[in-house]
């Protein structure tokens, strides 16, 4: 017979250990299905907005992330390329969470968050590759584990929490959607690098549809990011990807306006890679015993910097629901409804911004100009994805002032 749980996630990363941890602590069966044996740099997000460090607080993780891998962050710094220097801004004073950006080494975190959910009193099974998901009956997943052949587990209800790739997803037939265009993004581990480490390093330069990001992670260790505009790319331009494209990736940064005595010491430490960083998502993400969280349900712009931040929202929301109901369908019907709500705000912000910053057409140059000047003579014009995320306005009236149509 199948073993029984009531909740089964697929994945152990941030989403599925997190959600696995806050379910077990309040006496659930939870069982965690991990298919790594070791987790590796992929190059993932390392850094969470205020609003995500909010969620952390309130899911019991943002001790034991700071005490453990975390490196948190009390400034966020940008400049306009051709409009602005750099500008300071104290995260913990003007967020209304009181938060700065907790930031942290992806694969540190991942055995943080996954061991957290084994203490907690979850099923953790390592080196677990689903196969496929079982619909006869009790929802269900079938299981090759290395060395041990083939098993089903089955539960009340299965969590995709598989990633931006999600088999989960497929399996469970979702309607991706995608957008048209975007960012191409290219991240890289470097060691030396003279950025400061008190602050997110962004230089925006609207004239390359360029974005450089530095995020600091502590002891010395930088992730650094380029982000290009897929329209503005040369047709035969390779991906910034491989120790080979190391020197092409330092240049792009420094065309993107980072500062070049930040690079004359600094070497990699970590593979290059590069990948469309196009939103997917998937409306309403619960269908018939299975829910899917985080990458899995909305892979947002890594470029903005939430998806870390929306994968704690998910979790928060799917969990509270879940603890507070019998009536699992009502309930997962419920997180649906709320995460389509919390993502389509940040898929609305971060497209406008993107639009306004980064698209080489679709804002004519003199218009892209006008706004800029009055973003920078009235901040309050902006779009505050950083410190308040979902809960900022986005009506039309928001939509205006950002593009400087009032």
């Amino acid at each position: 017979m199948a073993e029984a749980y009531d909740v089964i996630t697929v994945g152990g990363g941030l989403a599925g250990a997190a959600l696995a941890k806050r379910l077990a602590e309040n006496g659930m069966r939870v069982l965690v299905l991990e298919r790594e044996i070791a987790f590796r740099d992929r190059v993932r997000g390392e850094q969470m907005h205020c609003w995500g460090v909010a969620e952390a607080r309130t899911l019991g993780l943002y001790e034991l992330l700071l005490e453990t891998c975390g490196h948190e962050v009390r400034y966020w710094s940008d400049q306009l390329v051709g409009f602005s220097e750099f500008g300071r801004r104290d995260l913990v004073k003007t967020s209304p969470h009181h938060a700065g950006s907790l930031n942290f080494y992806h694969p540190d975190m991942q055995s943080v968050m996954i061991g957290a959910a084994a203490a907690a009193g979850a099923t953790v099974r390592r080196g677990a590759r689903v196969v496929e998901l079982v619909s006869d009956g009790l929802p269900g997943v079938r299981v090759h584990e290395d060395g041990n052949g083939q098993r089903v587990y089955r539960a009340r209800l299965v969590v995709g929490a598989d990633g931006r790739n999600s088999l989960c997803r497929r399996w469970g037939g979702f309607h991706v959607e995608r957008d048209p265009e975007g960012m191409v993004i290219a991240g890289l581990l470097m060691e030396g690098l003279a950025a400061p480490e008190d602050r997110m390093s962004a230089s925006l330069n609207p004239h390359l549809s360029m974005l450089s990001l530095t995020v600091p992670l502590g002891g010395g260790r930088f992730r650094a990011y380029v982000s290009i505009h897929q329209d503005a790319r040369e047709p035969t331009a390779a991906p910034l990807s491989g120790e080979a494209n190391v020197p092409a990736f330092v240049a792009a940064s420094i065309a993107s306006g980072a500062p070049a005595k930040w690079y004359e010491g600094a070497r990699a430490s970590g593979p290059l890679a590069s990948y469309d960083a196009r939103d997917t998502w998937v409306s309403r993400p619960h269908r018939a015993g299975l829910v899917l969280i985080g990458d899995a349900a909305a892979s947002n712009d890594p470029s903005w910097g939430c998806g870390l931040s929306l994968t704690l929202r998910d979790v928060r929301v799917l969990a509270n629901k879940l603890l507070a109901s019998d009536d699992w369908t009502g309930a997962a019907d419920g997180y649906a409804e709320e995460h389509d709500r919390h993502y389509g705000v940040i898929h609305r912000l971060t497209g406008w911004a993107r639009t306004l910053f980064y698209h080489p057409s679709l804002v004519p140059a003199a218009v892209r100009k006008s706004a800029l000047t009055r973003l920078l003579a009235d901040r309050t014009r902006g779009l505050d994805i950083v410190g308040i995320g979902p809960e900022f306005p986005c009506d039309e009236a928001t939509r205006r002032r950002f593009f400087g149509e009032d």
